[in-house]
């Protein structure tokens, strides 16, 4: 992408929390700064990618061009680099797939999406797919605990609206990219509750006596939450699942989680920057 573009993008990227319109509205994007080879710089790239559980893939398709990107031969010299994600932003580690396992996944993408195949085809070099690790952790990228909780929630509302919009383009048959989307915003959201449950309302209600009806609730939604994430992963869990089905339990999930996460920010922020 042209210099002035990615710088464009960037800016819009950490202006809005990961959001951004344009050609890249309603997509997955991050920010991924990797090290020059030659010059030992750090230079950042906006990046689509697809969620995989634990990590995230990055494609080098430069839109089909007959070299590899910049950052990818960057990613060969120094394959530790950082990521922005709208939430976080973390050090990760770049492994190159290759054999079966880049196959595997390429072809998951082009499921999912067929404009990588078309970029395949347009260049005599193998694509390289390239799974992000991530080796840090922090706090996300907020001013505040109760900045925090809001980033983490919109994150959490626009994954489900991008699934659901997946849903409506899946056609009969579920991709299996689309099911490991599924999945790891499951395991996102029940890693968050987790949390939550350990951690976060402990303190609150340590320092707030008088919120325990509100944390019974909380912790009752939760309840509700996982059950409906159970469901959710049985649907997943079945060779001919079928996306209607699947449709059916994100919008249940949805409505619930809508509902959970509304009032804790009406509860619980206020609350949050005193701990």
């Amino acid at each position: 992408m042209p210099h002035d573009f990615n710088h464009q993008i960037i800016e819009e990227f950490r202006a809005n929390n990961g959001r951004v319109g344009g050609w890249f509205e309603g997509a997955r994007l991050l920010l991924l700064t990797t090290t020059g080879a030659r010059t030992g710089r750090a230079h950042t790239t906006p990046v689509g990618y697809l969620p995989d559980g634990d990590r995230v893939l990055v494609i080098a398709s430069a839109g089909g061009a007959p070299k590899h990107p910049a950052w990818f031969h960057n990613l060969l010299a120094h394959p530790r680099a950082t990521v922005e994600d709208g939430v976080f932003t973390y050090e990760a580690r770049a492994t190159v797939l290759d054999g079966d396992e880049r196959n595997r996944m390429f072809a998951r993408a082009v499921e999912a999406d067929p404009g990588w195949a078309e970029y395949q085809a347009k260049t005599t070099r193998t694509i390289p797919v390239i799974a992000l690790e991530r080796i840090s952790a922090g706090p996300p990228d907020a001013s505040s605990p109760s900045a925090a909780l809001k980033l983490v929630h919109d994150a959490f509302r626009r994954e489900l609206s991008i699934i659901r919009t997946e849903i409506a383009g899946s056609g009969p048959r579920l991709g299996a990219q689309l099911r490991v989307n599924c999945l790891t915003m499951c395991q996102g959201l029940h890693f968050h509750h987790h949390a939550e449950d350990t951690a976060v309302f402990p303190a609150l209600a340590e320092r707030y006596p008088e919120l325990a009806p509100t944390m019974d609730r909380l912790h009752a939604e939760h309840g509700t939450i996982a059950a409906l994430l159970d469901d959710l992963r049985n649907v997943l869990a079945g060779d001919n699942a079928d996306p209607r089905q699947l449709r059916a339990e994100v919008d249940r999930l949805t409505g619930e989680l809508e509902r959970h996460l509304d009032y804790e920010e009406e509860q619980l922020m206020p609350l949050l920057d005193t701990l």
